[in-house]
């Protein structure tokens, strides 16, 4: 194996695949999807998969779902499977069109949203700049938060938690307020 391939192994991989329920079908579409991802699990690689919903009230009925892998060859069999095969043949009936899918590098993966997969990438500077931004308040304020509930705990164990912590509040609530905030200077 050249040091190329060894690289590209060893690396992980993350992929958005946007979908559109059609009209009226959305909670058939999500009861197929959530059941599709539990059975998707048995497949070796899988590192875990996010589904972005609509946002609440909204018309749009575009789902993203963001599935990260191991590899790219974990990848690779994932897609090539009989068993995502069989998936996307159920799922044709509940959807309009076919999946948009995008693979996300890095930091691309904060900044990627729902409906703009043919938007360009912001700037790796400023996707440096935003990542900091949110890094590091809610690297101060966390561990002041988690501290008192798990101060006696050994301090790798502390610091598990407080990493958890961090990466829940980054991904759930900073990073995606940030980008919504500073979308257009990052575009």
């Amino acid at each position: 194996m050249n040091d190329a391939s060894k690289l590209e192994s060893a690396e992980q991989v993350a992929v958005l695949t946007l979908r559109t329920a059609k009209p009226g079908l959305e909670e058939k579409f999500e009861t197929a999807l959530h059941e599709f991802i539990s059975e998707s699990f048995e497949t070796e690689g899988q590192l875990g998969v996010h589904v972005v919903r609509p946002p609440p009230g909204s018309r749009s009925r575009e789902y993203g779902i963001v599935r990260r892998f191991t590899n790219s060859q974990t990848r690779d069999r994932f897609y090539d499977s009989a068993k995502f095969r069989q998936w996307e043949q159920e799922v044709e009936q509940l959807t309009e069109g076919g999946p948009v899918r995008q693979e996300l590098t890095g930091l691309e993966a904060w900044f990627t949203l729902p409906g703009r997969v043919g938007m360009a990438q912001p700037p790796r500077w400023k996707m440096a700049i935003v990542t900091v931004l949110g890094v590091w308040p809610v690297s101060i304020l966390v561990p002041i938060m988690v501290k008192p509930l798990v101060g006696n705990l050994h301090p790798w164990m502390q610091a598990f938690f407080i990493a958890v912590g961090i990466v829940i509040v980054l991904t759930w609530a900073v990073m995606p307020g940030l980008v919504k905030i500073l979308r257009p200077w990052l575009h």
